[in-house]
């Protein structure tokens, strides 16, 4: 598969190393600062755009300001594009739009790692569970590195969102840092920014007999470019179009 990075920070750079690792090829490298060939040479702008439209698909790790125009523009290439960068969701109706008339494809997802997925669903069912127990109080807490540009995470939205919806005495999450106490039907979740923690995630399930927690935390960002690269593999190898995200992936994939 010929592979375009969009962005080359952290992610992107992670994304390259494991996708020449697994064989597959860098048709171009485009980033505000860095624009480069399969070969790894520094090349201009129109060398740039062309190398991008010989891509299979595309890999999008870049800011939530850029994202939404970069999205549209791979889809009116028709080049299939795979995003992680959060931060950008108000803008989903139009995107989607973009895509399905370019007749393309996009997935997106908060977090590609697939032990963050498997972990939304096991603290999903953790509330369901904690439904039906009022004695339990439901909160929880992210912390990332300090370079990340949006709070909370996409990662957090997404957890915590899924577990409102599971408890029926919840009706609200409160992002922010609280002055007062918090009222019995909001869940607290804030965001810690510090160091150079790839990301981690916790939901608590508190009673005054005992605690119940649950937590995901990344080792590297290793497991965001492996499934960002098996993401771009599930797009290509149906021709899929549409907008899709992980989950929909992982059903056809774990066939639930």
């Amino acid at each position: 598969m010929k592979i375009a990075i969009i962005g080359y920070g952290k992610m992107g750079k992670m994304i390259e190393q494991i996708a020449l690792a697994q064989g597959h090829t860098i048709a171009a490298i485009v980033d505000p600062f860095v624009k480069k060939t399969s070969a790894g040479t520094q090349i201009s702008e129109t060398i740039a755009q062309a190398a991008l439209n010989t891509a299979d698909a595309a890999i999008e790790f870049t800011q939530p300001a850029t994202a939404a125009a970069n999205i549209m523009d791979l889809a009116r290439r028709k080049i299939p594009a795979v995003t992680g960068t959060t931060g950008w969701f108000d803008r989903m109706e139009e995107v989607t739009r973009e895509v399905q008339t370019a007749g393309s494809s996009l997935l997106w997802a908060s977090n590609f790692s697939i032990g963050v997925n498997l972990f939304y669903r096991i603290a999903w069912y953790a509330a369901e569970l904690a439904n039906n127990f009022p004695e339990y109080d439901i909160g929880g807490f992210e912390v990332h590195h300090n370079k990340k540009l949006d709070s909370p995470s996409g990662t957090a939205k997404i957890l915590a969102e899924g577990a409102l919806s599971r408890i029926d005495r919840k009706n609200e999450i409160v992002w922010d840092t609280l002055d007062r106490k918090p009222e019995a039907d909001e869940i607290h979740f804030p965001s810690l920014r510090m160091g150079s923690i790839p990301g981690q995630h916790s939901l608590f399930f508190d009673s005054p007999a005992d605690t119940i927690e649950i937590t995901h935390t990344a080792r590297s960002r290793e497991g965001f470019a492996f499934g960002a690269i098996q993401a771009a593999q599930w797009l290509v190898s149906q021709k899929r179009h549409g907008v899709f995200t992980i989950d929909q992936m992982l059903k056809d994939i774990l066939k639930i």
